[in-house]
């Protein structure tokens, strides 16, 4: 499975350009994973639905204890 992720964000991210330095890769990770992939990428594992999606779909069916 690490493999996969790896290999998305190589195909999504490291392809496509080239940085500078460390901290602009580091920055440019750090976007990637927290404003794409944790929020908008769709999941398989999820339905094909964005984590988003996902919580708020299931927030409204789980009961309230």
């Amino acid at each position: 499975m690490i493999e996969s992720f790896w290999g998305r964000v190589q195909t999504e991210l490291l392809d496509r350009q080239r940085w500078r330095t460390r901290l602009e890769l580091a920055n440019a990770l750090f976007e990637y994973l927290e404003m794409f992939h944790n929020r908008r990428r769709r999941h398989t594992a999820l339905g094909m639905l964005t984590p988003i999606e996902y919580e708020l779909r299931h927030a409204r069916i789980a009961p309230v204890a």
